[in-house]
């Protein structure tokens, strides 16, 4: 009995054994092959996926570049050509007249020397108080930094023409009238406000441990700041140095009101190109393609930067 016993579980392990194997191999062929059509899915469903997003980007990048292709094609335009109707969108006879005649006026030259001394001057400004505020606020967290942050948004909700007219009669009373630093200082107002949610931002992404390595080594709150933080936050800085410059560089509205002759950006004199038949297309499309150089190097030179401020503190660990 005792050798019968022993050998029944023996038996049920061989036929188990022998149960598995005659188990049919399609079976497993059948599950290798859905998992075959599962993953072909997914690759499939991933490239039409794909597909569509670059369809999307490149329509996209139609119509954001298309005006400016339309004005940049204008501008090699004869003066015929650019008031035919119906319009076309490529010149039928290249020519370099307009460029001629828009930088041969009186006083532009000088308005590129004004835009850029005001849009240089309001970044700097914007980048000198933006900085420590935004610093102040993330690190130390008081209730009146965070009232100080929302009133920041809040004013630049404020149309600018609201502020323009008492801008401009308070920068007279002061004898700044009509130059380029009652200018920076009003741009200065548009672009603060921005620089400071942008630097906040960037200070938050920043770990305080490195701060307090650097107390640990002799460093003052300002040292590290000044030897740490801001190397660290750069391509915040550029970032920021951007968008200030740009808001300074496109305004119209301020320097429509605070400039008369003297201190006039170029946007002002691009609205003054007029002729006794009206507005001179081709000379105020050719200025503001050139116009738009500056803008586009800074850009190109800055792009690493930007690329990394933009993504600084997308990843933490």
């Amino acid at each position: 009995m005792r050798v019968a016993e022993r050998t029944r579980p023996d038996a049920g392990k061989a036929a188990a054994v022998i149960a598995e194997s005659s188990v049919p191999s399609t079976t497993h062929d059948g599950r290798r092959k859905r998992r075959g059509v599962n993953r072909e899915g997914l690759e499939a469903g991933r490239r039409s996926t794909r597909t569509l997003l670059w369809v999307l980007l490149a329509a996209a990048m139609v119509l954001y570049g298309f005006p400016f292709l339309y004005l940049l094609f204008t501008s090699f335009k004869t003066p015929i050509d650019t008031i035919a109707v119906p319009p076309t969108v490529l010149p039928k006879e290249w020519t370099l007249e307009n460029y001629a005649n828009a930088l041969g006026r009186s006083g532009v030259v000088a308005s590129f020397i004004n835009s850029i001394q005001t849009a240089v001057i309001s970044t700097l400004l914007s980048l000198v108080l933006a900085i420590p505020a935004a610093y102040g606020i993330t690190r130390y967290k008081t209730p009146s930094g965070r009232v100080f942050i929302m009133a920041a948004l809040v004013t630049r909700m404020v149309p600018p023409v609201a502020i323009g007219i008492p801008l401009a009669s308070m920068m007279a009373s002061v004898g700044l009238a009509d130059t380029p630093i009652a200018l920076s200082i009003a741009h200065t107002t548009i672009s603060l406000p921005l620089s400071i949610w942008l630097m906040s931002s960037f200070f938050e992404a920043v770990p305080r441990d490195l701060e307090e390595a650097a107390t640990v080594d002799g460093c003052s709150r300002l040292g590290a700041l000044w030897r740490v933080v801001i190397p660290v936050v750069s391509g915040g800085i550029a970032v920021t140095a951007i968008f200030a410059f740009l808001a300074s560089w496109n305004e119209f509205l301020f320097a429509l009101l605070m400039t008369a002759i003297r201190s006039q950006t170029t946007p002002v004199v691009i609205a003054n190109f007029q002729t006794q038949f009206g507005l001179d297309w081709g000379s105020m499309t050719a200025l503001a393609a050139v116009y738009s150089i500056p803008v586009i190097l800074l850009t190109l030179l800055l792009q690493r930067k930007i690329v990394a401020g933009m993504t600084l503190g997308a990843v933490k660990g």
